[in-house]
């Protein structure tokens, strides 16, 4: 489908720009003029995901009212100005000030899955949500792949590329993204706020819809303690830089790719998405507690115990992940889905917000592997819940209205 191309090369683009920050974020932000603590740039990640966590319900809301390309058009070009930001940025709060604005404007990924949701059927919503999770294992890829390799020119360059990446995507959005509501009868009757807690009530007690967003919660927070600390550890344990951490990422992001971008439509057929979240989470747990065992060798990165373990991990969470998404978007009322995808997302961003400085607190204060044991630990529990959010939902409840 040619709009199902054009999101996913929207998505694609955003995602390079924001992946390629990832693996010299750490490095950078101990440069003497910012002279960041490990606890620090904790709190930097997760001021990124902070601003995700309050604008992605308000994104996704007034995505349902005005439409998903306004909304797209806005918070990708003031993505771009955000990064820019980022690379002038001369002093820690700055650098703060900066990442926090971006993780605002990057919270529209709730209105690309809301925009999927508008133009695939029912029985095509997996593939549609593994095209997002494709685009964002491609940019896992690409992006640290770049940001590694251009950080041995200057930690600054491989910034500068994100905000040209994100200033070209705002052209190729405006350019060639039609719009997926039809908005020619008015706007829909205003529903639940997206920041109001009755809505998050509403979202949250849909039959088997929020308990399997509390189950994400859950598989995000384990996902986050383990990025947030990767790098250090690596660099910590066997002195890994900028180059060596965004190859092993690579591996990461283009094995998702496969997943998500081509398996995950005949996995989700062969064996629908409830089967694959039950066997999902508990492998996701299995492959994050690797990574507190596995390193390099010393002639190899990428054919070492520990790439075995990111190509293990690629794989389980390529497929969980977006079989996730799909189950919340197919049990979701459809004139609701920017509401729920916002929310889901915001609680996602919860995770990313509070899991940074959670591991890396964990990282300096108790011991390096901390963080992978607790993440692993923790989705021994989320395999319990996985069992119970796969239950057959009950019959779907219309939106209520406002107060």
């Amino acid at each position: 489908m040619p709009k199902l191309l054009v999101i996913f090369l929207t998505v694609l683009v955003d995602l390079i720009g924001f992946g390629i920050i990832i693996p010299l974020l750490p490095f950078y932000a101990e440069l003497p003029e910012f002279s960041a603590t490990p606890l620090q740039i904790g709190l930097l990640m997760a001021i990124y995901s902070l601003g995700q966590f309050i604008f992605s319900p308000l994104w996704g809301s007034l995505s349902d009212r005005h439409g998903r390309r306004p909304i797209l058009l806005f918070s990708i070009g003031m993505g771009a100005l955000s990064l820019a930001g980022f690379a002038m940025a001369k002093t820690l709060w700055m650098l703060f000030l900066a990442r926090g604005l971006h993780g605002i404007f990057a919270a529209n990924i709730s209105t690309a899955q809301a925009y999927i949701a508008d133009i695939t059927p029912p029985d095509k919503r997996a593939m549609g949500m593994g095209m997002i999770g494709a685009a964002f294992g491609l940019g896992f890829t690409v992006g640290p792949w770049i940001g590694g390799e251009l950080s041995t020119y200057s930690y600054t360059l491989p910034i500068w590329v994100a905000a040209g990446l994100s200033a070209i995507n705002f052209l190729l959005a405006l350019a060639i993204l039609p719009e997926s509501l039809d908005l020619s009868k008015g706007k829909p009757e205003r529903g639940p706020k997206p920041l109001d807690p009755k809505s998050i009530n509403y979202v949250m007690t849909m039959p088997t819809v929020g308990i399997t967003i509390g189950l994400m919660f859950m598989v995000t927070f384990s996902f986050s303690m383990m990025t947030s600390s990767f790098a250090l550890y690596e660099e910590r344990l066997y002195g890994l830089g900028p180059q060596e951490i965004g190859r092993l990422m690579g591996i990461i992001g283009l094995i998702g790719v496969f997943v998500q971008g081509f398996a995950i439509d005949k996995l989700t057929k062969r064996f629908g998405e409830e089967a694959l979240i039950r066997l999902g989470v508990p492998l996701v747990g299995l492959g994050l507690l690797g990574f507190a065992f596995a390193g390099p060798t010393e002639t190899s990165i990428v054919f070492s115990p520990l790439g075995a373990v990111c190509a293990f991990f690629a794989v389980v969470y390529g497929f969980t992940q977006p079989s996730m998404f799909s189950m919340i978007s197919l049990r979701s009322p459809t004139e609701a889905q920017g509401l729920v995808m916002g929310i889901n997302h915001s609680l996602s961003a919860l995770a990313r917000t509070i899991a940074p400085a959670i591991a890396l607190a964990m990282f300096g204060y108790i011991e390096p592997a901390a963080p992978f044991y607790a993440a692993a630990i923790l989705l021994v529990f989320g395999a319990y819940i996985a069992q119970i959010a796969t239950r057959p939902p009950n019959s779907p409840r219309p939106v209520v209205e406002s107060a």
